[in-house]
């Protein structure tokens, strides 16, 4: 749709209840109104005096994601319940024949490259620039058609809290190429595949592949990643209102930046412990195994590897009876593992704070301020994604929902604290 049509048709409320569908609150439909629009306008302010511009756009959006339970398991292959959310990364994208320009909103310099360029440049490791290409080369490779195109890209899932706005952005870049190019046929699982591959290979980062997974997929997932390359999807239900609670995400302002190394490590350490029984990774491994040799490992790989490679094995478990809970309505058995999964987080994987710079402990001091709050029955907290810094997740009481923003906020900034929505679709084209 031409983009004054489209600014039109949203300004006249066209849109409003595939937004609700989208974003489920009706609370947020005035502002994801203005956020469309806006997006919309400044596609046109960023390109229009450009050679060749299009102004028959699209619009592609992609979730974050956050993880439930199976912190720290998808890279041995092990189980993982995760669940996209409604903050999301959008685009207004339209082809272009021969170049690839894409303008992030709150960032100067815009990525520009033709699509036949698509090696791996080193230098350009853990830049935006190198996932797009990440994207593009995994596309074709995978036969996929490639090719130009004009996008303005605005997000508010926020970069470095945990909530997986690399991801969002790769499965946005995926589904415009399906869109534009592949008639919608790629599938979410070959974009999430995609998307780990850009971010492995292109931009250094020795992710695993649950946020991508929850990004493209959608919806409350159940993933088991033991066979490489084909993990198994089961779509769960969780209704959070019908239970009387409300998903809280506090964002304790910690960036992600700098902490490439100590999530490479946590990988590492548990490969370490899987290679000493000569096997890539622990889910090949028993758990049996690994105890009887507890005195070698100490020794030669030292406790921190144990200790991680320990938790995965009960992490593993937890999911299992997580997903057994929820199939059986069983809510409080639920909250009960979270708190277990986040306990076990803090002591044995450790992720809840660097040790390179233990002066600098927001996740800790956010999950010591909700314990308080919520008591034994008020909700359950613990760290949330790969953690070190950024965000806490907390399934909260309704009743303690207001206390406990406030309590937060006061602590992080207003805003830190957000209740959020489980959201039904994962990357997506945006009917009109």
């Amino acid at each position: 749709m031409k983009t004054q049509d489209l600014i039109s048709y949203i300004e006249d409320g066209r849109l409003k209840d595939k937004l609700l569908d989208i974003y489920l609150d009706e609370s947020l439909i005035a502002y994801q109104t203005e956020r469309y629009i806006k997006a919309i306008k400044s596609y046109e302010d960023t390109f229009k005096s450009t050679p060749g511009y299009n102004d028959d756009v699209c619009i592609i959006n992609a979730p974050g994601r956050t993880e439930i339970c199976g912190n720290h398991t998808d890279h041995q292959h092990g189980h993982v319940l995760t669940a996209s959310i409604n903050l999301d990364t959008i685009a207004v994208v339209a082809k272009k024949d021969d170049k690839i320009n894409i303008k992030s909103e709150g960032y100067n310099n815009m990525i520009s490259f033709s699509p036949d360029d698509t090696a791996i440049n080193k230098t350009e490791h853990g830049s935006s620039l190198a996932m797009v290409k990440g994207v593009l080369a995994g596309a074709k490779m995978n036969g996929y058609e490639i090719g130009g195109f004009d996008a303005y890209i605005t997000s508010d899932v926020l970069n470095g809290s945990g909530l997986s706005s690399s991801a969002s952005f790769e499965t946005v870049i995926g589904t415009i190429i399906s869109s534009l190019y592949n008639e919608d046929k790629i599938d979410p699982m070959t974009i999430a595949l995609i998307g780990q591959y850009a971010e492995n290979i292109y931009f250094g980062k020795p992710c695993g592949l649950m946020d991508q997974m929850a990004c493209s997929f959608g919806k409350l997932s159940h993933i088991d990643f033991k066979v490489p390359g084909t993990p198994k999807v089961e779509t769960l239900e969780l209704d959070l209102d019908a239970a009387g609670y409300s998903l809280c995400i506090t964002d304790t302002k910690g960036n992600h930046a700098d902490l490439t190394s100590e999530y490479a490590a946590v990988t590492k350490e548990m490969k370490a412990v899987a290679e000493e029984f000569r096997k890539a990774v622990l889910v090949n491994v028993p758990e049996s195994k690994v105890i009887e040799s507890i005195p070698a490992l100490r020794e030669k790989l030292g406790d921190r590897a144990v200790l991680r490679a320990l938790h995965f094995y009960e992490e593993n478990k937890r999911v299992i009876r997580q997903v057994d809970a929820l199939k059986n309505n069983d809510f409080a058995t639920f909250l009960k593992i979270i708190k277990e999964s986040g306990n076990s987080s803090y002591k044995f994987l450790q992720n809840v704070y660097t040790n390179q710079d233990v002066q600098h402990q927001g996740i800790s001091l956010a999950l010591c301020i909700s314990e308080t709050i919520l008591g034994e029955d008020g909700g359950v907290c613990r760290v949330h994604g790969g953690g070190f810094a950024g965000t806490i997740q907390a399934f909260v009481r309704n009743d303690k929902v207001e206390e406990y923003k406030k309590a937060l906020n006061d602590i992080f900034g207003e805003g830190a604290c957000v209740v959020l929505k489980i959201r039904k679709y994962g990357g997506m084209k945006i009917d009109i």
